[in-house]
């Protein structure tokens, strides 16, 4: 039974990340704010966003299970980790590594035909090691139900022979105590894994005060204007993360990917090519292109008086 990894975290407060700063990237998640003269989203913005989402989805329940992992973490309660457990599908027990081949079977497919796919591929190979071991084209056809499964495939494999060759063990519990900048450091050694499935685990898997970006979250950012209108994923990534206040970072990213799910608005806006005129309704009264979806009907300039 391996020891639990005590790692220190950051008293709980309300204000920008203290994670620290360390040098830009080509990437994009180092650095200092890209955006420094953009003053949004206020902390006052982020909770109202919150409270409107939650009053419009309750908690997504999909997440639940991460949520109540994350408070026993910050509340000193969660136990330790132990490498040799076997992980079961629940995500109470989710260990690292589940977490990571989860993610990344989740790029450029649906939620309901990734976890088809994972649920598939431990059916057919019920430890790591057997995945390990096992052919290209088996692992290939056991995830294949969750699209581009020559690509994941080798992405797995790859992982998995690089951790058994460096660390004698297929295992990435020993990330738990590390700290952010530690974590982007080892996992982005991995090829395939890049910059949002890095911060995927740091949220949900590590319980660090990660905001990941994916197209849901960029997209509504955009339009809320709480990112210049040309500003690309990895920026807003960096932005967000240092102006969203820690505790709310959380439910406001899962709130947002599940309201970018739903919400027709948002949907009709993201196929538009138009993003410009859209944006520009969150600051008038004209919802002729976004009215579908309640973020727009708040009031920003109350929000921010002085912006």
């Amino acid at each position: 039974m391996n020891k639990a990894h005590k790692r220190k975290r950051p008293h709980p407060h309300d204000g920008d990340s203290k994670s620290p700063a360390v040098k830009p990237t080509v990437d994009g998640r180092g650095g200092g704010d890209p955006y420094p003269t953009h003053p949004r989203p206020t902390p006052d913005e982020c909770r109202a966003v919150r409270d409107v989402l939650l009053s419009l989805h309750g908690f997504p329940p999909e997440f639940a299970g991460h949520r109540r992992r994350r408070l026993r973490s910050l509340s000193d309660v969660d136990g330790g980790t132990d490498c040799d457990r076997h992980s079961t599908d629940t995500e109470e027990d989710e260990s690292v590594l589940d977490g990571l081949v989860k993610t990344l079977l989740s790029q450029n497919t649906t939620e309901a035909n990734s976890l088809r796919a994972f649920a598939s591929l431990k059916a057919a190979f019920p430890t790591w090691e057997d995945v390990l071991v096992a052919d290209l084209k088996s692992i290939e056809d056991a995830i294949r139900c969750g699209g581009l499964a020559p690509k994941k495939a080798a992405c797995i494999k790859n992982i998995l022979a690089r951790l058994h060759s460096e660390k004698g063990k297929l295992c990435l519990e020993y990330l738990r105590g590390l700290s952010v900048d530690e974590v982007k450091t080892e996992l982005s050694r991995f090829k395939g894994v890049g910059p949002k499935t890095v911060s995927c685990i740091l949220m949900f898997n590590l319980q660090h005060n990660d905001f990941p970006v994916d197209t849901h979250v960029f997209e509504i950012s955009k339009t809320m204007g709480w990112v210049p209108a040309m500003a690309d994923r990895n920026k807003t990534y960096v932005h967000l993360n240092r102006r969203i206040p820690d505790l709310l970072k959380f439910d406001l990213n899962c709130l947002l990917y599940t309201h970018g799910k739903l919400c027709t608005g948002c949907k009709k806006n993201n196929s538009s090519k138009s993003k410009g005129k859209v944006a520009s309704s969150l600051d008038d009264d004209d919802d002729d292109d976004g009215g579908d979806c309640p973020l727009l009907n708040l009031d920003v300039k109350t929000l921010n008086p002085n912006g």
